[in-house]
């Protein structure tokens, strides 16, 4: 089965490592069979509903989206469709702040956002730094753990009743006062986590893929087990090194 994933600015918003995640996705999709063909989606081509199974933007500095966001804008009828629609979307950092209805940047512009995710962003004085942990619900009664690394000055302030992607153990979130961290809206989910995220959640990972399939098949199939030994060990050294050091303002 091939699962179609439109990586949106790889030329502009990829640091932080964050390549890895579509590694992992690829990896973990060939292991079952499948074929995960990559389509970068840059400055000047759109994005049709119904095209991609999954939709995948990482993270950049100020300057770079400041270059990608009145593009953005322009495919922000694309995205939001392409959602309704059923397709997933993984948003990192600064993708994930663009993904809102505005951000506005330590010099006080404010850069629109697609208002695919309920918030507003504004960047602090200091930055949060550090690893993080979350406990997450992204399937009714089955709570598992994401660890990471944030480093962001963004103060995302969810609109009552949005749904975050999870609850904070240890380290900032979207705020640093909240408790929460990241926004979920269907099959699409926002987080500061990088460094990248996939590779010490494998959970997380295979969630994504399913619901990528599920854009083909109506409902989330279930994903052949892997060996995850690896992955399960640096999701565990990641969650230590949260529950023990958490995060810093610099």
């Amino acid at each position: 089965m091939k699962i179609v994933v439109g990586h949106l600015y790889p030329d502009y918003l990829n640091i932080y490592a964050d390549r890895g995640n579509i590694a992992v996705l690829s990896r973990r999709a060939a292991w079952r069979g499948h074929d995960l063909d990559v389509r970068p989606v840059s400055v000047g081509e759109p994005i049709h509903p119904g095209e991609h199974d999954l939709l995948y933007i990482g993270g950049g500095q100020d300057r770079e989206q400041a270059l990608v966001a009145h593009d953005l804008l322009a495919k922000a009828a694309g995205v939001r469709e392409s959602v309704a629609e059923g397709a997933a979307v993984l948003a990192v950092c600064g993708g994930y702040q663009l993904l809102g209805r505005t951000y506005r940047d330590l010099h006080g512009a404010d850069l629109p956002g697609v208002g695919l995710f309920p918030f507003d962003t504004v960047a602090g004085d200091t930055r949060m730094i550090g690893d993080v942990l979350l406990e997450c619900e992204l399937e009714p009664g089955v709570r598992r753990t994401l660890a990471g690394f944030e480093n962001h000055a963004g103060r995302t302030r969810l609109d009552p009743g949005a749904q975050p992607l999870g609850r904070v153990v240890a380290g900032f979130g979207n705020d640093g006062e909240s408790g929460w961290e990241g926004c979920r809206v269907g099959r699409a989910i926002g987080t500061y986590l990088h460094g990248p995220l996939l590779p010490r959640n494998p959970w997380l990972a295979d969630w994504l893929l399913a619901q990528a399939l599920a854009h083909r098949f109506g409902d989330p199939p279930e994903l052949t087990p892997l060996v995850d030994e690896l992955e399960d060990e640096a999701h565990a050294v990641s969650a230590r090194r949260a529950e023990t050091r958490g995060g810093r303002r610099r």
